[in-house]
């Protein structure tokens, strides 16, 4: 049986693709008579690219992302949502300098992943009243806990999930508070009112997509089963996911995953709110014209979704805080269900 779809990931593989993988292994894939060959990139800022040129069918990408893609002219769409409005923003460690406030990243250096997070840098300085020379923005791919640890950088941009983990598992190993890792949320920085530029997305090339829209849904149907059982029973899915992929066999693997449950979406929509709102951004930044329109679709989800603008965002955030302070002080899933 030849190879169906080719999909590559935003990034090595990782705590919060357990669908992605576990859909693979459990046949779900193959119930819609799909074969699927997973790609994990060297450089993250390679997936647009990947995905439109069409040396992949689909993939997984920021939001924010996913909208500058199409303003370089890459056909890509989203076409459902894996983790959804990831608290992001700008790590440091206590006692380097920096603060609570924005401002005490003047004379600093902040790191950022790809290009369009030095633009959000950028907007945000000017927004506080920093010069171009007043800070110095260092690129450091997804090494920014390295380079916070090295001190090569007082501040960088990373997700609450995955890096800021890191950061406190560094912490604790040399006798420091994990509250030592701080966050200046990009969200509220910027006044969006949602994490949501960097939910991860399943995006697809659009001729891609036109010309195999039955396994466009069958793939979505196949991950949308893996995100049931994710959901259901976490506890088992994990361990299933870390049998098939032994390199996830860590602690820090495992506490990131149980910081990434609570942002799993399990309807995989994509959610009009918030395309509105990180439009509405990307146009601020500069990455997205007017003239376009934001690039995503649910047409290929074939069962009920959530009505999201039922959903109160401000009050979701304010959930969301409680819950993740509640994983970090006492472990999360994994272990409600030891």
């Amino acid at each position: 049986m030849s190879i169906d779809i080719v999909c590559c990931t935003n990034w090595e593989l990782t705590a919060y693709h357990v669908p992605l993988i576990v859909a693979k292994y459990k046949g779900y894939f193959k119930d819609e008579n799909l074969r699927v060959a997973t790609i994990h990139p060297e450089d993250v800022s390679d997936v647009t690219e990947i995905v439109g040129s069409g040396k992949a069918d689909l993939g997984l990408k920021a939001m924010i992302h996913t909208l500058a893609g199409k303003a370089r002219g890459y056909p890509i769409k989203s076409i459902g949502t894996l983790m959804d409005e990831p608290f992001t923003g700008l790590l440091y460690l206590k006692g380097n300098g920096v603060t609570n406030d924005f401002t005490s990243l003047k004379g600093k250096k902040i790191g950022y992943v790809g290009e369009f997070g030095k633009v959000q840098v950028a907007e945000l300085a000017q927004a506080h009243g920093m010069r171009d020379d007043e800070y110095e923005a260092v690129r450091c791919g997804m090494n920014i806990s390295k380079a916070l640890i090295d001190g090569k950088i007082h501040a960088g941009i990373g997700l609450e999930n995955m890096q800021q983990v890191e950061l406190e598992e560094w912490c604790k190993s040399v006798n420091r508070p994990a509250t030592d890792v701080q966050m200046l949320r990009i969200d509220q920085l910027a006044e969006l009112g949602c994490c949501c530029f960097c939910s991860i997305l399943y995006i697809g090339n659009e001729a891609w997509l036109e010309a195999h829209p039955n396994e466009a849904r069958g793939f979505m149907k196949a991950v949308k089963r893996a995100a049931d059982d994710l959901i259901r029973d976490p506890k088992g899915t994990w361990e299933l996911f870390q049998e098939l992929k032994p390199a996830m066999r860590s602690t820090l693997a495992s506490l990131q995953f149980a910081r990434s449950f609570n942002y799993m979406r399990s309807d995989l929509a994509n959610v009009d709110r918030d395309w509105r709102k990180v439009t509405g951004y990307s146009q601020r930044l500069g990455i997205f014209p007017e003239e376009l329109q934001p690039n995503y679709t649910n047409e290929y989800l074939s069962w009920e979704l959530d009505d999201e603008e039922k959903v109160d965002g401000n009050a979701k955030q304010a959930e969301m805080i409680k819950k993740q302070a509640q994983v970090a002080q006492n472990g999360g899933v994994l272990v409600e269900a030891a």
